[in-house]
């Protein structure tokens, strides 16, 4: 096993010595080849409403450009002051961003500190300190692995070598390596310079802008306990610290005004232009909690104001501003952004909303205080005029979903709780070419909770949220009921337990019961009118008593296969089972398992009643590793399977496929794994995914959907060849897998004007069938494709030599709405190819585009080939002299209620459009060689006197030819009738006949009859001059003695 990034201490000194940081697997090479199936691409569907940020900067000099840490979505980058944002941090495996700062004096150069260190209970782990100096394009690392939360990274504003980390540690468990650290050549190495004990890490730096010799420190002792609190719990040992040597030696302050007491969290700041005397510090210390302010350099200090908005939650928000042109005018951050102008004595709130937008960091210019980037737990926003208006968070996709569920839909919408900002329905496909806003709602349930829409009615959703909270959506009306089992504990015999994700279940058997627990498990029958308790405390562990309890259920798994079982698992480590629905309970927790391992999921097996998988978390104890365990006995025994996944990746969720048996997937902190051998042996399924968090995935017919803890929602298209996949299979020399059902649909029907390329968007499925096949190596001479129809013939072929459309430079609109597909591919890999479902594209003399264009997608040309019908294709591969095939079929979108007939007939009628055009655009070619030869012939004899009559000739010929040439030039049109005006105006009716699933309308079938009569009458006309005029030329050339004019075809 290869080894986690090790960090050597020397006394006071650590040195990295390795940059990498995910700790490998000790087996051996993955079963399957990565290239087998890296084809695959996942892709985002948003919400692009952003998650919680504590990480934010500007950049001196560049008035457009800022940056953001997401707490679980990695560093982002803007130019343009927030209209969009670009992941700059993706590359690099770790995801949660705590701290991060630009030098001043190098803009460059950036630090950043990895791990949150906010202390909810959902908080990321980091792995240390990453920089770069290219301004965000590349980043090396740094080391500090072990501090796991970074609280903030201070860079000396004249040398960015230079630089302090406040290290809190870890967040469930003692560790050194926490406190102050110093580096002064880079990163390169690490001082540990301010230390208290294993339990108490730093969370604030701040220095004297006029002098950064003079920083101020706050050190703090929090440790989240593993059940279920809001507030962590801290301990002794926290303080302000002041150095006068840029850090490398500290004092504690104490008294002058100080709170006496246990000290919590301290936000400080140091006021620029008062040489080091102005100072705040706001302070969470029980009823001391104050913001405190020194005018003598920290030496003394008075409490200036006690204001009930500037200290809630004092664990959670902790951050003092003050601008650098006015040290009176000074900012906190809390559930709005409150501002001072007298010193700190009053506050009025200049950025909010009802509910609570929580605030936590703010960097202002120090150049222009106008100026300003606040990290908020919904996004991160900007404003360039002190505040009176404020760009959006609504463009960036750093959502933080607990869990996801789809529906029954088509499209199929994706639903989950989005921590800080509610709850989102996103739909996994539009009709409009991207997902956008216009594509995703609320459904009006908590942030925390799990979301359910009904299995028969998909109108109607569930959503919980805090303290056992459940509603009941009406998509239709908009209306949300409370549906709380337990809505008021007053006067109640029994208090309910409930964890911060409320779990809800519905039974997959009729009549869909509908599940919700806190140490009970409640049923109802009735949408949530009633409610039955069907078990005990299933909480209670062996002697403990229900007073002293407070464990609580964290998972319900009713079985797909077998009515009335139900596994339910609890955050103290039980897993308990009923066969009976609720009549009876037994406890089949895998043997050993400590107290507080919670059972973040179980999935009961849709193949075998008997069968569950269990994702076991345990960072909440301070142990990342990960946990999964199988049982094949109904909970009698089980069997840990984790071979393959990091030893610092712990496991949040674990699903079957409910096609293929022994099919996995698993969601962890860092990424996405699946095994093809129930779990004995696990590989990477992350692609282009970035890393983050995924606290739970699911399977949609054919596709992966996961909801991460930091970026959104994403799908994995298609994972059909996964159901396939062998290890034969990846030893083929060629092997074309059996292409998903594929749905009869648009690629985009908009009729809008385009949304810009800077709307922010999710990407859309592949519009058609979706054909995989692999290549050992890379064959010799051409591969094809080919579809046939049920009656052998030839639908469709492709080929690895096809030339890739270049990109049309001569439209009127900008290229970057081009993005030409791939020819068909012969590497030695897994490859992907989409079929658009539609026949060859007819000959046309001119191709318009369609408005129906989305930014990232390949405009639309038209005219297109038609849309094949419904039925059984077969896909014949050929590739280095072997063929290999496999069946397609292709259904109606099920949304679309139309007779075979009629789309039949829709079909014929494009076909004689198709035929009208490529015989009009055959004679055209022909035509215009025809005139090009006349050309070249007149040019030759016009200096010849002798050659009058045959001059005379050409000039005739030629003119009949223009005629049949002959198109529009002006607006509105004068009806030109020829063969290329007839080729246009067929090339304009296909997409008319072929623009919705539909017979064909009266006027259209008469408009291709009546342009068939004219092209008809046209090309009688150019047989015409074929037969008479022509021969007649060339008979006087004969005559000359020069060659004939021929005509090819």
């Amino acid at each position: 096993m290869s080894r986690i990034a090790r960090i050597l201490c020397l006394a006071m000194t650590s040195i990295v010595v390795c940059p990498s940081l995910y700790s490998q697997t000790r087996n051996a090479a993955p079963a399957i080849p990565d290239n087998f199936y890296s084809a695959m691409q996942w892709r985002c569907i948003g919400p692009h409403r952003g998650g919680r940020v504590l990480a934010v900067s500007g950049v001196n000099g560049e008035p457009e450009t800022f940056y953001f840490g997401a707490v679980a979505g990695g560093v982002w980058k803007t130019t343009d002051a927030g209209r969009t944002w670009t992941p700059i941090f993706d590359g690099q495996p770790i995801a949660s961003i705590g701290a991060l700062a630009v030098s001043r004096s190098d803009p460059n150069t950036i630090y950043v500190g990895t791990g949150e260190a906010d202390m909810r209970s959902d908080i990321s782990f980091g792995a240390g300190v990453y920089k770069s100096t290219d301004a965000g394009r590349s980043w090396s690392y740094l080391g500090l692995s072990g501090t796991r939360q970074i609280g903030r990274i201070l860079i000396d504003p004249k040398n960015p070598d230079v630089v302090l980390v406040a290290a809190l540690g870890h967040g469930f468990g003692p560790n050194e390596e926490r406190g102050v650290f110093r580096s002064t050549d880079g990163g390169r190495s690490w001082t540990k310079v301010l230390y208290k004990d294993e339990n108490t890490g730093a969370i604030d730096l701040a220095y004297d802008p006029d002098n950064s010799r003079t920083v101020f420190a706050s050190l703090w002792n929090v440790r989240r306990p593993p059940y279920v609190a809001y507030a962590p719990i801290t301990g002794p040992g926290g303080g302000l610290y002041k150095s006068t040597d840029g850090g490398a030696t500290w004092r504690e302050l104490t008294g002058n005004g100080l709170p006496a007491v246990k000290i919590g969290r301290i936000g400080v700041d140091v006021a620029a232009g008062q040489h080091g005397k102005r100072v705040y510090a706001l302070i969470d210390a029980g009823s001391a909690s104050g913001l405190y302010r020194s005018d003598d350099g920290g030496d003394n200090w008075s409490l200036v104001s006690t204001e009930p908005r500037i200290l809630g939650r004092g664990w959670y928000f902790g951050e003092v501003r003050s601008d650098p042109k006015n040290a009176d005018t000074v900012y906190i951050s809390n559930v709005s952004l409150y501002r001072s102008i007298d010193g700190g004595k009053t506050f009025k709130a200049i950025r909010g909303a009802p509910g609570g937008d929580d605030y936590h960091s703010l960097w202002i210019d120090p150049q222009n205080p106008r100026r300003m980037i606040s990290g908020v737990d919904q996004g991160t926003i900007i404003t360039v005029n002190g505040g009176k208006t404020w760009s959006s968070w609504y463009n960036q996709p750093t959502a933080q979903f607990y869990h996801v569920a789809v529906d029954n839909q088509f499209p199929y919408w994706v639903y989950g709780a989005q921590q800080d900002s509610g709850t989102a329905a996103v739909i996994s496909r539009s009709d409009y070419g991207l997902i956008t806003f216009r594509d995703w709602h609320p459904i009006g349930a908590g942030e925390s909770g799990y979301i359910l829409p009904d299995p028969v009615n998909p109108q109607i959703v569930y959503g919980g949220s805090t303290g056992g909270e459940l509603y009941r959506f009406n998509s239709l009306t908009g209306q949300v009921e409370d549906i709380s089992p337990t809505p008021a504990e007053l006067g109640m015999k029994v208090v309910h337990r409930y964890p911060w994700t409320t779990p809800i279940a519905f039974s997959p058997q009729p009549p869909h019961a509908l599940y919700q627990a806190s140490q009970f498990l409640f049923r109802t029958l009735d949408g949530g009118k009633n409610w039955k308790i069907i078990s005990a405390d299933l909480t209670l562990r062996p002697g403990e008593k229900e007073e002293d309890a407070k464990g609580v259920i964290y998972t319900i798994a009713p079985s797909p296969v077998a009515a009335e079982t139900i596994w339910v698992g609890t955050d103290n480590g039980l897993v308990q089972l009923t066969r009976d629905e609720g009549r009876t309970w037994n406890e089949a927790s895998p043997p050993g398992l400590a107290s507080w391992s919670m059972i973040s999921l179980i999935d009961a097996s849709p193949h075998d009643a008997a069968s569950a998988y269990a994702a076991i978390d345990r960072h909440q104890v301070d142990d990342i590793r990960p946990y999964i365990y199988r049982t094949h006995d109904s909970g009698r025994t089980w069997t840990k399977i984790t071979a393959g996944i990091p030893e610092n990746a712990c496991v949040h969720a674990v699903r079957e496929d409910p096609k293929r048996k022994g099919l996995l997937f698993a969601g962890t902190e860092l990424g996405v794994y699946f095994s093809l051998n129930d779990g004995d042996r696990w590989q990477l399924l992350q692609l282009n995914l970035p890393v983050t968090a995924i606290r739970d995935l699911v399977v949609k017919n054919n596709d992966l959907v996961v909801a991460t803890h930091g970026r959104s929602f994403w799908i994995l298209d298609d994972i059909s060849l996964l159901r396939e996949m062998n290890g034969e299979i990846a030893g083929d020399g060629a092997h074309l897998f059996r292409p998903a059902t594929a749905i009869r649909i648009r690629k985009n029907v908009a009729h809008d004007t385009p949304l810009p390329p800077e709307t922010p968007a999710g990407k859309n499925p592949p519009a058609g069938a979706i054909i995989d096949y692999s290549l050992k190596s890379e064959p010799v001479g051409e591969v094809t494709l080919e579809i046939l129809d049920s009656g052998g013939r030839l639908v469709r072929k492709f080929s690895s030599s096809d030339e890739q459309r270049k990109v049309d430079d001569t439209q009127s609109f900008p290229t970057y709405w081009f993005n030409p597909p791939a020819p068909l591919s012969k590497k030695a890999r897994l490859n992907r190819f989409v079929w658009d479902l539609r026949y060859g594209r007819p000959q046309a003399l001119r191709y318009g585009y369609s408005i129906a264009a989305a930014y990232g997608e390949d405009a639309i040309m038209l005219p297109e080939g038609p849309m094949v019908l419904p039925g059984i294709y077969q896909v014949k591969l050929t590739a280095a002299g072997r063929s290999y095939t496999a069946p397609l079929e292709v259904r109606m979108d099920p949304r679309v209620k139309v007779a075979p007939l009629a789309l039949s007939q829709q079909l014929a009628l494009e076909m004689k459009i198709i035929e009208s055009l490529n015989e009009s655009y055959a004679a055209v070619q022909q035509l215009r060689d025809l005139r090009a030869q006349l050309k070249a012939l007149q040019t030759k004899l016009t200096s010849d006197p002798s050659a009058k009559a045959i001059l005379g000739s050409i000039d005739a010929l030629d003119k009949s030819a223009a005629d049949l040439l002959a198109v529009e030039q002006q607006y509105p049109p004068v009806g030109i009738v020829s063969v290329a005006s007839l080729n246009g105006a067929l090339g304009s009716l296909l997409p008319a006949v072929d623009s919705a699933d539909s017979a064909p309308t009266a006027q259209a079938v008469s408009a291709v009859a009546t342009y068939r009569q004219l092209l008809d009458e046209q090309l009688a006309k150019w047989s015409a001059l074929k037969a008479r005029d022509l021969p007649a030329l060339n008979a006087l050339l004969q005559q000359r003695q020069m060659a004939m004019i021929r005509i090819q075809g």
